[in-house]
């Protein structure tokens, strides 16, 4: 699993030893789902000011991004942004991803299409899968069988109505959930627990979600400054749920070449510490990092998370 940090704010200095010159790093920040670029505003200028240069994109359908995320069905039209801009990069350009929550995927995707781009890949409580959703057994170790992302790809052909398709999957919980993965029913039923958006009409399951502005704040941002919270619930919008689950790569030349950090959230709420482990394990990382943060530590922990990608930097340091 690689060498694994435990990060407290006393251990901050040592963070800030041997770093390497920040005007030679490019870090491309990604956010995750109902996020967009806005959410690293913290992240960005810590790094600015540091003299690091700075990337933050929205992916198709998020942050000022024009298009209806209700509408996209297909990942590699949510993904278009990054795959875009990393494709304008010189080829003897190399950038850090680094991807939040489901941005993870877009990391992945990234990774695999233009490997010798990328100099390290880094994942914050974020989905790390090797080659995407390529098996149902995917989507059951990372989400549980009563969440929206799960019915999306599920019951893509589902003829009842949703709520059916719902109760169906509460039923299917303990025979599918694996290795204990987490869920949010703590919170109530997924239909009270997001606000959704039925782009194929409202006999199939929804395109698009987002969790109800209510909950927000208890289910994503608990350790986060309430201006923070309050910002975000403001800015998010759905999120194409559909075009996530139908994220599949193929695993490019040299990509396993590219040096992979996991940084832990201790207190996540959504994609909980359980399932964090299970895909570190599933695909190991060379580092695996913890903070003690909730599901948003660029709001919740920005000294402590600036610091460490500082440090993941150093770790996935080119060679040439």
């Amino acid at each position: 699993m690689g060498e694994e940090y435990f990060i407290e704010t006393e251990k901050m200095k040592d963070l800030q030893e041997n770093l390497e010159e920040p005007s030679k790093t490019h870090f491309v920040l990604v956010h995750g789902i109902s996020g967009g670029g806005w959410c690293w505003y913290k992240i960005k200028s810590l790094m600015e000011i540091s003299g690091y240069k700075v990337t933050c994109l929205d992916l198709k359908g998020s942050g000022i991004h024009s298009a209806d995320p209700t509408t996209l069905l297909s990942f590699d039209d949510y993904n278009d942004p990054l795959i875009n801009f990393m494709s304008s990069l010189p080829e003897n350009e190399q950038v850090i991803l680094v991807g939040h929550s489901a941005g993870g995927l877009s990391v992945t995707d990234a990774t695999h299409k233009f490997p010798k781009k990328v100099r390290l890949a880094v994942y914050i409580g974020a989905t790390m899968l090797r080659t995407g959703f390529a098996t149902e057994q995917d989507v059951k170790d990372v989400y549980p069988s009563d969440s929206l992302f799960f019915l999306a790809l599920a019951f893509p052909v589902c003829k009842s109505s949703y709520l059916s398709c719902a109760s169906m999957a509460l039923l299917q919980h303990h025979i599918l959930l694996a290795g204990g993965i987490p869920d949010l029913s703590e919170f109530g039923a997924a239909v009270d627990v997001y606000d959704m958006w039925f782009g194929l009409g409202p006999q199939q399951p929804p395109t698009s979600a987002v969790i109800k502005t209510s909950l927000q704040r208890k289910i994503i941002y608990q350790m986060s400054p309430l201006e923070d919270s309050t910002l975000a619930a403001m800015l998010l919008r759905p999120g194409p749920i559909q075009a996530l689950t139908s994220a599949r790569f193929k695993e490019g030349e040299d990509a396993e070449e590219v040096p992979r950090v996991y940084i832990r959230t201790a207190y996540d709420r959504v994609v909980k510490p359980e399932q964090q482990d299970a895909m570190i394990k599933k695909w190991p990382p060379q580092h695996v990092y913890t903070l003690e943060s909730d599901h948003s530590p660029f709001f919740s922990a920005p000294l402590l998370l600036f610091g460490l990608l500082i440090k993941a930097a150093s770790l996935g340091r080119s060679t040439d």
